[in-house]
């Protein structure tokens, strides 16, 4: 009988991923299998075991679109990169070990990530949301969800009466953003969280400005929580990403279908550029969080800063609910300038800090949230909430803080008296 030799290699190359195969869902496991261990070790080590097949100690880049199946009806449980990539599936292990979830799913953005959120809703179901949100989501729920039947109440949600008062019989979730994006809103998640499930609504948080190093909301209460990780879970500026971490297994079983079915994944470079920064989330956040305070102390001080708002001081109405509720207060701060001209000597000024859209790297960033981020809400509602023209977003990087103030202060100083 004539000899095949391809036919040989490709039997004892199949015979060699399915080992690979089992050998890596072994190892894989739970990702409560780690809780155990402190978040700086999980955020090193949660979904992302040795390579089964070589040792590699980071998990390698599957750059395929699809996977060849030994015969008909026969494959290594992987088939099409649509619906499974191993890069993928560690970071989306990695995420929800760290947010103590029980399943993660990543999104090539953070809007991508709060777009498969909102499939667990239908028309004429109702959402009750912080009054003040990152300007994207305003956007997508009133331009877009809006035009599919379903229906939006913006309240202050730091104020447990009104979400009690916002929510009726066809109030289907809880949408938080805690501490709201720009203007540091503090919600009492547990408390939310209690009256919701009571009236059988769910509750999100986008945890975006404190990451799961300093807040964890699925443990005070919520049923998910959404990230753009493009912000400090990446923190090097390099990324555009998302992720959806569920609490139940039914939610993620549905998000997986949603994922699959609509397609806006995570691509396989970009999971590893979140997984390699992830590694440092725990000392990048404390140091983040050890600027700002600096910072916050300096700006204080400065004649031309009106009004801080930033939920480490003892002033702030939210502080409290920030000490109860979180590790820390992470390096987000806004403050008032009284004008857009004072802001724009000041911005126009900066050297250190980029003026830019963006906030959570390595790199410290500012920004104008009415002409940027939060451009497109209404005048009218930025000015009832207080986006004003002289509001200034800052984002603390983890420079030497003698620097930043430095050019904070050369930059302040140009304010017109």
């Amino acid at each position: 009988m004539r000899r095949d030799p391809w036919g040989e290699r490709r039997k004892n190359s199949i015979k060699r991923r399915s080992c690979s195969a089992e050998k890596g869902k072994r190892l894989k496991g739970d990702p409560s299998e780690l809780a155990e261990l402190a978040f700086a070790t999980r955020a090193i080590h949660a979904g992302q075991p040795p390579d089964p097949t070589t040792g590699a100690v980071t998990v390698p880049i599957y750059q395929t679109s699809t996977y060849s199946q030994a015969r008909l009806g026969e494959n290594t449980g992987f088939e099409y990169a649509r619906s499974q990539n191993p890069t993928r599936f560690a970071l989306e292990d990695l995420v929800a070990s760290l947010e103590g979830g029980v399943k993660g799913h990543a999104f090539a953005s953070g809007m991508a990530a709060i777009s498969c959120l909102m499939t667990i809703l239908k028309a004429g179901d109702h959402v009750v949301v912080s009054q003040n949100v990152y300007g994207g989501t305003f956007r997508y729920f009133t331009r877009i969800l809006e035009k599919f039947g379903l229906s939006f109440s913006w309240i202050d949600t730091t104020d447990l009466d009104r979400v009690k008062a916002a929510i009726g019989p066809a109030t289907r979730m809880v949408y938080l953003e805690t501490p709201s994006n720009p203007l540091m809103e503090v919600t009492d998640i547990a408390a939310v969280a209690e009256v919701a499930h009571a009236h059988g609504a769910k509750v999100a948080v986008d945890n975006t400005f404190l990451s799961p190093y300093f807040q964890q909301p699925l443990a005070l209460g919520a049923d998910f929580v959404v990230h753009s990780t493009t912000k400090f879970l990446n923190g090097h500026s390099d990324s555009i990403s998302g992720v959806l971490i569920s609490k139940s297994v039914e939610d993620g079983e549905w998000f997986t279908l949603a994922q699959k079915s609509a397609g806006g994944i995570l691509a396989p470079f970009e999971c590893f550029l979140v997984m390699r920064g992830i590694k440092t989330l725990a000392v990048r956040m404390a140091r983040h969080e050890e600027n700002t305070k600096r910072i916050v102390d300096f700006l204080a001080g400065h004649r031309a800063v009106r009004g801080i708002l930033y939920p480490g001081l003892a002033t702030h109405p939210g502080h409290e609910i920030q000490k109860r509720q979180a590790s820390g207060f992470g390096s987000m701060i806004s403050i008032e300038l009284g004008s857009y001209d004072n802001a724009k000597a000041m911005l126009d000024r900066m050297r250190l800090w980029a003026l830019a859209e963006s906030l959570g790297g390595v790199e410290s960033l500012i920004s104008h949230p009415a002409s940027m981020t939060h451009a497109s809400i209404p005048v009218e509602r930025r000015n009832r909430l207080g986006i004003t023209e002289g509001l200034v977003r800052l984002s603390v990087g983890i420079e030497d803080v003698d620097d930043l103030r430095g050019d904070l202060l050369q930059a302040l100083d140009a304010v017109p008296t």
